[in-house]
């Protein structure tokens, strides 16, 4: 297993930035693939980024394209989230999840047996 724990959220005003990060233990951070999703009030969980274990494949959400960078210090078994021009529909509970390689990007929860509890991100206008 691995145990996931999400920081840094907070509230900042519209066109401001934040930086997430979700720490691992357990087994070895850097087998897995990684990813973040977020749970606005009243919707469903949605994918944010992934990066996979290599680093090589790197996704985004139209939404977080441009605005928001995925990246992942396997020395210091972290992954991060940075956010830019913050909207306030961004405002969510963001998770990060662990999936086993060699599947590529999965949008379904599904594909991600290890999460992290949420941190939230409030964007206010």
């Amino acid at each position: 297993q691995v145990q996931l724990v999400e920081s840094g959220g907070g509230l900042v005003q519209a066109g401001g930035s934040l930086s997430l990060s979700c720490a691992a233990s357990g087994r070895a951070f850097r087998n897995f693939d990684m990813i973040w999703f977020r749970q606005a009030p009243g919707k469903e969980r949605e994918f944010v980024a992934f990066i996979s274990m290599s680093s090589l494949d790197i996704y985004y959400a139209d939404s977080a394209k441009v605005r928001f960078t995925i990246s992942r210090d396997d020395a210091k078994n972290t992954l991060n989230l940075q956010m830019r021009s913050l909207k306030p529909e961004d405002t969510a509970v963001y998770y990060c999840a662990a999936g086993n390689p060699g599947y590529g990007l999965r949008l379904r929860e599904s594909g991600y047996p290890y999460w992290g509890q949420g941190t939230q991100v409030t964007v206010s206008s």
